[in-house]
């Protein structure tokens, strides 16, 4: 079955009795404010300079061009901490899915991207024309594979390339800008239930749990479970954003932008945050010190064990969270499309 970030989102939720009580505020305010919206505002401000310095600073669109390839990079950084919010402002007009088409199992970003680089193709260049055009050819992952596939930096003229870019970047940092300002004009106030969306506190930890047990199942399953396949057939390839290295780095990202939402989540139980940050910090501390960006290592007997370690850091965090946090705010996951055919 074909296993998209999407799909892995639609975790089911089932309330089983509250063990304890929090006031909305206690919980979802803090979040709201020190974590989900200071995440958007970064997003809509790097993918905005990105944005700028594909208009005013593009040579020929490759991971020579300096100045675009350190924006790219930023703003890469601030997608991968933001998108661990799935859910509300992200999911509109599947914004997401437009700034993150991964995992692309079928190979057609390539097939979009090039395609466009061989016919250098002006039609689409247009804010509005792109803003319809397929996904596979828009987004981070459209733009990592235009800037960093080796064969694609020899497709097309350096002034089409650069024409391309900007016309990525444009409607990356507009799907941003977007997100950023429906957080900001209303619906953070929809965390606040009873509202049009959340009738109960109960569904607003739900929303919240489903966001943390999804981030973390994406990590141990997509993040680390592709690359890494069987023993007999690794698929190092199958790594996030390899082409440009940044496969352990959104790992890491990942995680670090989990780890507060645990603690969060945890309030008024100091042993089961402490449990919860150990956990965390014993996962990113084998994660930075694996020093293999692209998961190449995965094809190594020698080294594979050291990714195989890392997903099981990652596993142990899944599991405490079930078993412990869970229950603490009265919710459980179910059963979602990674599960099982």
């Amino acid at each position: 079955m074909r296993l998209t970030y999407s799909c892995v989102i639609s975790v089911g939720l089932a309330a089983v009795g509250l063990s304890s009580a929090h006031a909305a505020d206690d919980l979802t305010q803090p979040i709201v404010a020190d974590l989900i919206q200071p995440a958007f505002d970064t997003l809509a401000h790097e993918t905005a300079a990105l944005a700028d310095v594909a208009a005013t600073s593009c040579h020929d669109a490759t991971a020579s061009d300096t100045a675009l390839a350190e924006a790219y990079g930023r703003a890469f950084d601030a997608w991968i901490t933001a998108s661990i919010w799935r859910f509300g402002p992200t999911e509109t007009d599947s914004r997401a899915f437009s700034l993150s088409f991964w995992p692309d199992n079928r190979g057609k970003i390539g097939k979009t991207v090039g395609a466009l680089l061989r016919s250098e193709d002006t039609g689409i260049l247009a804010a509005d024309e792109f803003a319809q055009f397929s996904i596979a050819g828009k987004g981070f992952y459209a733009l990592d594979y235009l800037m960093f596939d080796t064969q694609a930096q020899t497709l097309g003229s350096a002034s089409y390339r650069c024409a391309l870019v900007g016309a990525m970047t444009t409607d990356i940092a507009a799907t941003a800008t977007a997100i950023d300002a429906d957080w900001s004009t209303g619906f953070a106030e929809q965390l606040s239930p009873p509202s049009a969306r959340y009738q109960s506190q109960d569904e607003v930890r739900q929303e919240l749990f489903k966001t943390l047990t999804t981030g973390l199942q994406v990590d141990e399953d997509l993040r680390l479970g592709r690359p890494l396949g069987s023993f007999d057939k690794p698929r190092p390839r199958r790594a996030e954003a390899w082409r440009s290295a940044r496969s352990l780095r959104h790992l890491t990202l990942s995680l670090e932008a989990l780890k507060p939402l645990a603690q969060s989540l945890a309030v008024g139980a100091p042993n089961l945050q402490d449990k919860l940050t150990r956990a965390f910090d014993k996962a990113l501390r084998r994660a930075k010190a694996l020093e293999d960006p692209q998961f190449a290592g995965v094809s190594d007997p020698a080294s594979r064990f050291r990714v195989e370690a890392l997903k099981q850091e990652v596993a142990d965090i899944r599991a405490l969270v079930a078993a412990e946090l869970g229950p603490r705010l009265g919710v459980a996951a179910g059963f979602n499309a990674l599960d099982g055919d």
